[in-house]
């Protein structure tokens, strides 16, 4: 399986400045062999000539014209995701730095990763790494970006230490869940900001040996970020304008009128989650899928063509639904108890 994420909960209110968090940490040398903290950026190797990539389950949508979730783009040096109504205009002298792989069995995404130019002349260089779990399929006890975030907190490994502990923090109108940790051993600091849109949590992790970096970033983004009117640590489950509400576990019995199960053409025993857009009339109008062969993609959308929902109503009126589905095997989901006994 792919990465994923681990986090947990208590709210606190920021009582002190950003500026005011912690001591500048002591500087490094810079390392000379390439990476995200280092003047020297070109790759030492690179994949040899007449290598095939195989191709594996995938990321794949009924159509194009939707917006999805791992469609944002940078364009002008602006990060923007449509799905998530996101918009972030790079500091100067930063840039994106990698493209993400695809969606994980569990419902993380990689959005975009940015990091310090070549032409960066700051003292210390630092990252921000953008990044969406999806809410339906995480495999952590965690209903909402607050949760996420208290998990991850309670859940550090014992390499790691806390240097903010969970609070809230506004950052461009919108309310985030935030906490903050270093490495003493890598010299290295982590903040962490999250917020809920469309019933997955949003991440932001700046990375960097310089604390003071981190805070003129975090500062900067009130002018430099925009963010869609929901996005909130707890709430941020759409139905707002043109965007569907999203609601989990809505394709069961007592919603669905007509259900066809697919039938696949190979046994797989792989997790194949799937989000699927509802329209007003209960038909199924938008298929995405998060990772599957082409095999289970083409049985499970002739099936899905053929369900039937009862509409959604909202104040008597008929409106769109986005939810998620499970088809194949259930990847395993995470307790805090044996989350706490791996730790151990």
């Amino acid at each position: 399986m792919r990465s994923r994420c681990f986090c947990f909960v208590i709210v606190l209110t920021l009582s002190v400045p950003l500026l005011a968090w912690g001591q500048k940490a002591e500087q490094k040398i810079i390392p000379q062999n390439g990476g995200d903290f280092s003047n020297n950026t070109q790759p030492l190797t690179k994949v040899p000539e007449g290598v095939i990539l195989v191709k594996g389950a995938w990321s794949s949508a009924s159509d194009s014209m939707t917006p999805r979730p791992e469609g944002g783009s940078v364009t002008d040096n602006v990060f923007s995701n449509q799905y998530f109504g996101i918009s972030y205009a790079l500091p100067p002298d930063w840039t994106e730095k990698y493209e993400g792989p695809p969606p994980s069995d569990s419902g993380l995404y990689v959005l975009a990763q940015f990091g310090s130019a070549a032409s960066y002349k700051g003292p210390s260089r630092g990252s921000i790494l953008i990044t969406a779990q999806d809410l339906f399929f995480t495999q952590l006890p965690a209903t909402n970006a607050r949760e996420l975030i208290h998990y991850t907190n309670d859940n550090l490994q014992t390499d790691y230490k806390v240097e903010v502990p969970p609070s809230v923090l506004k950052v461009a109108g919108h309310a985030f869940s935030f906490f903050a940790y270093n490495s003493p051993v890598a010299q290295l600091h982590w903040y962490v900001l999250a917020t809920q849109i469309r019933c997955h949590a949003v991440q932001l992790v700046l990375t960097s040996r310089d604390t003071t970096l981190l805070k003129t970033t975090i500062l900067d983004m009130n002018n430099r970020m925009k963010l869609p009117a929901e996005a909130s640590p707890t709430a941020g489950t759409g139905g707002g304008g043109a965007v569907p509400v999203c609601i989990k576990d809505y394709a069961s019995d007592e919603n669905l009128i007509a259900r066809v199960d697919p039938i696949f053409s190979e046994h797989r025993f792989n997790p194949v989650p799937v989000r699927i857009i509802i329209d007003k009339e209960g038909k199924v109008q938008h298929i995405h899928f998060l990772s599957a062969f082409a095999d289970q993609e083409k049985a499970i959308t002739d099936a899905l063509r053929q369900w039937k929902f009862r509409p959604y109503l909202r104040e008597g009126q008929p409106i769109e639904v986005e939810t998620g589905i499970m088809f194949g095997r259930a990847p395993y989901r995470a307790t805090p108890s044996a989350a706490n006994q791996a730790t151990q």
